[in-house]
Formats: structure tokens, C-alpha cells, sequence
């Protein structure tokens, strides 16, 4: 099944060839479906596949026959891989619960890792995967398909230059699609992704923390003062174990931020709407926008740019993050300071649907 970021990233990203040698890297784990963005990606000269952890052979062997890869490249566990290669980097898209594992295996080793979002199942496991990092002096980023979409890169500039909107008032995130199981999501994706352990929760994980991740970047890592969540389990046919709809709510001093995440969706939508004091940014996709100064003269629609070329997926970006020490940012989108606030926040929203009560972060987190 082709990953709905590769269809997104298809159109918008620009033609791009890598001059130098490439990042060789691992991948590690072959059940989360986002992987077919990096088989299927096209051949720019930046990295180079030198082998992948995947003790599901039969699924292996059916990627292999899908994207041509060699089955030599295939090792069942991570031991047995690095008898054989060694990765300068390692990208992992196994269930989010083994990201700690997968840290803990490869940062001793100097190898940098890429994780796809969240960063981790919980704020404990969060906390130990990023002081590996730190010990051991390696990158640690999260990969998001928002991160690469122009539009929110243009509303970022505008919010930064502050002339358009004026000062944010409210943040709005409509993010989901139908549910994993009714648009095609592969077993062995479904296996892990609607499990409570080895997701961390439903639609509220899945989809939540795209509009905590952007948020923490716009408000340059402010913690929100409170989170209140309401999660439902509309088909519990379907997912018996975890929430399907989620809507969060994040208060900060000047700005209030909704988070609607969901499996029940009628389409598949990542899309923002920032309102300021006198105008809003809509990003209806990575591309399409709505863009009004004032009520007077309206919204105008805007067709984004896609992003500078060799910082325009999370391949090449990687790339140069290892391969050049490209600047990041503490709250940049891959960042590991922002991703412990998007754990931060998924987890004390969890607690706040569990418990029915609003959370209050500094009280919440002073008992952690």
C-alpha cells in the first residue's frame, strides 16, 4: 500500500540530486506502513539502504518483491545486523513502544536515529531515549509529513513576521482519516497500531501529536498551562482496545489550541487554521491555503512553495543533519525538546480523558 505521505510528498517534491557520498543507513522494522515513503522513494544520491531489520520474513520478502531490494539486506534482530554492517545512521519504523529499544541499542554505538512520530510511547520512555542522545552525542529526530509541507512552513513565516494575523488567538488542527483498518492499513501495521501498549492509544496518539508537535514549534516551546481531553470509542467493533476520536485542548496565556484527532473522519485531512486578532492561515494540505489580513478584503487563496531543496523530506534532511550538522533548533519540528513536550502533551491528555478533569501541567508534571 503506498503511504499516504508518499502520494502528499510526490507532487511537491522538487527534483533534487544529492552531490557527495550518501548517509548509509538501517532501517529498523518493516510493520509501520510510513515505510514504503522511504522504499519507494526516488533515487536522489543522499542515502544509501545497507540493510534492514525485519524478523517477518514473509513481510520482508514481500517488500523486497514490491521495491527490488536484495533479501541479503534482511537480518532478523539488530545484533545480527551489526555483525554484519555498520549504519551511520538508523531509521526506525517499528512500533512506537520499540523506539526505546532501538536507542538504546544504537546510540552507545555513535549511530544517529530517526524515529517516526511520536518520538516515544511515554514521557519515561522519552526521557531515557533523548539522555542516550545526549551521552552519546548522536541525533535523535522524529519525523512528522507535516513537517515537510510548504504551506505550514509559509505560515510560519507569516506568524513569525506577525503583520498578517496579528498575535494568535487560537489554533485549530483537524487531522485523521476514515480509520486505519477501513483505508488499507496492512496487518501487520494494524497489529501494533491499534494496540495500547505498543501505540501508547488510539487515534489520540496517532493523530494528536501533529498538532502538539506544530503547536510546541509556533509557541517556541511553551508548555501549555492546561490540557483537557475527551476520547470516545465510537467503533469498538473495529478497535475494541483503543480510542478512535480524540479532541484535545491546550491553554497558554494569550492562546487556545483544539486538536481534533480522529479515525472517523470521512476523508484523510492534515489541515490548520491559526486565527489572529484581525486575520487567519488556513493550510487545507501541504500545498492549498486561505490566507485574509482583514474581514474587508477576505481570504485569498494561496498556492505554497514547496520547501528549499535538500531540506525538503526527512531523508535528505537527515542527511545533512548528520552529514553537515545542519542547524536544529531545541523546538525545531524534528527536534528531541519538542518532541518530549509532544509526549508530554499526548500523556497528560491521556490522564485528563481517563480521568475527566482538566490537567493543570505544572501540577501534573510536579507529581511525575
Amino acid at each position: 500500500m503506498e503511504s499516504e505521505e508518499t502520494k502528499e510528498t510526490a507532487s511537491t517534491a522538487p527534483e533534487y540530486q544529492f552531490k557527495g557520498d550518501p548517509l548509509r543507513v538501517a532501517i529498523i522494522g518493516l510493520t509501520h506502513d510510513h515505510v514504503h515513503w522511504i522504499l519507494g522513494r526516488e533515487k536522489v544520491g543522499d542515502i544509501e539502504i545497507i540493510g534492514i531489520v525485519e524478523p517477518n520474513r514473509a513481510l520482508a520478502e514481500k517488500h523486497s518483491k514490491q521495491y527490488k531490494y536484495s533479501m541479503d539486506l534482511v537480518h532478523n534482530s539488530m545484533e545480527d545486523l551489526i555483525k554484519v554492517v555498520q549504519p551511520e545512521a538508523v531509521m526506525a519504523f517499528n512500533d512506537i513502544y520499540g523506539h526505546l529499544e532501538v536507542v538504546e541499542f544504537f546510540a552507545p554505538k555513535g549511530i544517529h536515529i530517526m524515529v517516526e512520530k511520536p518520538l516515544a510511547v511515554s514521557v519515561d520512555h522519552a526521557q531515557k531515549m533523548i539522555a542516550l542522545a545526549k551521552k552519546h552525542k548522536v541525533h535523535l529526530m522524529t519525523n512528522y509529513e507535516t513537517t515537510w509541507y510548504g504551506s505550514n512552513a509559509k505560515a510560519f513565516e507569516l506568524i513569525d513576521e506577525g503583520k498578517t494575523m496579528g498575535d494568535i488567538g487560537k489554533i485549530v488542527f483537524n487531522t485523521g482519516h476514515p480509520g486505519p483498518k477501513e483505508i488499507g492499513c496492512s496487518k501487520e501495521f494494524l497489529d501494533w497500531l491499534t494496540d495500547p501498549v505498543l501505540n501508547g492509544g488510539g487515534a489520540l496518539t496517532d493523530f494528536g501529536c501533529y498538532g502538539a508537535n506544530i503547536t510546541t514549534y509556533i509557541m517556541k516551546g511553551e508548555t501549555p498551562i492546561t490540557v483537557t481531553c475527551v476520547t470516545q470509542q465510537t467503533k469498538p467493533d473495529i478497535y475494541p482496545n483503543v480510542d478512535d476520536d480524540a479532541t484535545i485542548i491546550l491553554t497558554y496565556p494569550k492562546t487556545e489550541v483544539v486538536i481534533q484527532a480522529s479515525w472517523n473522519w470521512s476523508h484523510s485531512r492534515k489541515d490548520m487554521s491559526v486565527y489572529g486578532k484581525h486575520g487567519y492561515v488556513i493550510c487545507e494540505n501541504g500545498v492549498d491555503m486561505q490566507i485574509m489580513a482583514n474581514e474587508k478584503d477576505g481570504p485569498k487563496p494561496f498556492k505554497a512553495d514547496p520547501l528549499p531543496k535538500g531540506i525538503h523530506d526527512p531523508f535528505a534532511y537527515f542527511t545533512k543533519l548528520v552529514k553537515e550538522e545542519y542547524p536544529m533548533q531545541p523546538f525545531d519540528l524534528g527536534a528531541m525538546e519538542n518532541n518530549l513536550v509532544v509526549v508530554q502533551i499526548l500523556e497528560a491528555a491521556k490522564h485528563a480523558a481517563k480521568m475527566g478533569q482538566t490537567v493543570v501541567w505544572n501540577d501534573f508534571f510536579e507529581q511525575e
